[in-house]
């Protein structure tokens, strides 16, 4: 023990599932004084959890299953999470490993340990083992799912890794291991990629329909077009693709009938072939349609075009 605490007392409140203690100690401060605490701590041993991804395709493996503590702090309790497990006496290697195994069904030959944390250090006493490792078609051995008789029922995920990052930032992932992975991934592992960006901002907003004023907008998306590709991708605007099929369909001014019915599903089915959207410039209904549904095709969204990544050469 450390001379910076001393063990008063030890009151043992709960030794069902885990170990919960309640200890009262002195603890001396950085001015060299002396106080007395009182602390629960949780003991529910060390853990490992790794994240399966696969670098050709850039994916990740992930699963989604129900968790109670979750459930009762207002969420539906349906995690989508790495898979992980309790050391129970094992190595961090060999336990995570079969955890890989039980829940999806995955067999890797290489494992990389990238760092160890304390996930609660207020309260809980585990120490989480972190892994990476890479999986192909070779790597199949089952079909995952846990083991019913531990209660576990588990879906397995096999996701894009960019679009699972951009779950993070909708907060449709929220498990905080595999959010620190995730972004682990990304910035030690996977290489940014060449996007297709679909530049969205006002067109008509806030113009009146005057011609002078649209073109300005539409100026103002264009000035993004150079910085995106300069950055390594494909930029895109809705207007360079809809608007001559607008007027061949016989439009005869922005908001008509035929414009109405052509111009937003014609740019909305522009992104089944975008990886992300740009959203600049201010108020717009149109540019706010196009993000609603970039997010729910799951597509990466930026705000500004510094928040576009750099592809290498």
């Amino acid at each position: 023990m450390q001379d910076h605490v001393r063990i008063r007392s030890e009151q043992l409140l709960a030794n069902d599932w885990h170990v919960l203690k309640k200890t009262t100690f002195d603890y001396r401060r950085r001015d060299g004084s002396w106080q007395t605490l009182t602390r629960e701590t949780y003991d529910r041993g060390n853990g490992a959890v790794a994240l399966l991804y696969n670098r050709a395709r850039r994916t990740v493996l992930l699963t989604r299953q129900f968790r109670f503590p979750a459930y009762v702090n207002g969420h539906d309790g349906f995690l989508i999470e790495a898979a992980a497990g309790l050391l129970d006496k094992a190595s961090p290697e060999a336990r995570i490993r079969a955890e890989l195994e039980e829940e999806t069904g995955r067999r890797v030959a290489q494992l990389e340990q990238v760092f160890d944390v304390f996930m609660s250090p207020g309260s809980v006493t585990e120490r989480l083992h972190f892994f990476i490792g890479e999986y192909d078609a070779a790597s199949q051995v089952g079909e995952g799912g846990g083991i019913e008789a531990e209660g576990e029922d588990i879906e397995v995920l096999e996701l894009d890794a960019d679009a699972a990052l951009a779950m993070v930032r909708r907060g449709e992932i929220m498990d905080g291991k595999t959010i620190m992975l995730l972004q682990y991934l990304h910035l030690h592992v996977l290489k940014p990629r060449s996007m297709m960006i679909l530049v969205a901002g006002p067109y008509r907003s806030g113009t009146d329909d005057d011609p002078a004023r649209i073109a300005q907008n539409v100026a103002a998306m264009e000035a993004c077009a150079l910085p995106l590709y300069e950055r390594g991708h494909v930029p895109v605007l809705g207007e360079w693709l809809a608007l001559p099929v607008v007027h061949a369909a016989g439009s005869q001014a922005p908001g008509d009938e035929v414009y109405d019915v052509i111009f937003h599903p014609h740019c909305e089915r522009l992104l089944s072939h975008c990886d992300a959207v740009l959203r600049i410039g201010g108020a717009s209904a149109g540019a706010d349609r196009m993000v609603a549904a970039a997010e729910g095709r799951g597509l990466l969204i930026y705000r500004s075009l510094d928040e576009v990544p750099a592809v290498e050469p």
